[in-house]
């Protein structure tokens, strides 16, 4: 999946895959995340937020099942 670099202390990059609704978040640490089920417009919310971490974790850590992939 293709990944958008963005400004953040703890998160690199983040892509989106509008077929399957699979968010993809690249941290840092090089540890890669998917989450299921995500709707297209929190990940544009999520792209243009002014606090990525804060927004991953107040919109979609806790509220869509994920899991590490690398």
């Amino acid at each position: 999946m293709q990944r958008t670099p963005v400004t953040s202390t703890n998160i690199r990059s983040i892509g989106y895959d509008s077929q399957s609704a699979t968010l993809e978040v690249e941290f840092t640490s090089s540890d890669v995340y998917q989450y299921f089920n995500v709707p297209e417009h929190l990940f544009q919310q999520f792209l243009h937020a002014s606090s990525h971490g804060q927004f991953l974790n107040d919109s979609i850590r806790y509220n869509y099942r994920y899991q590490k992939v690398s």
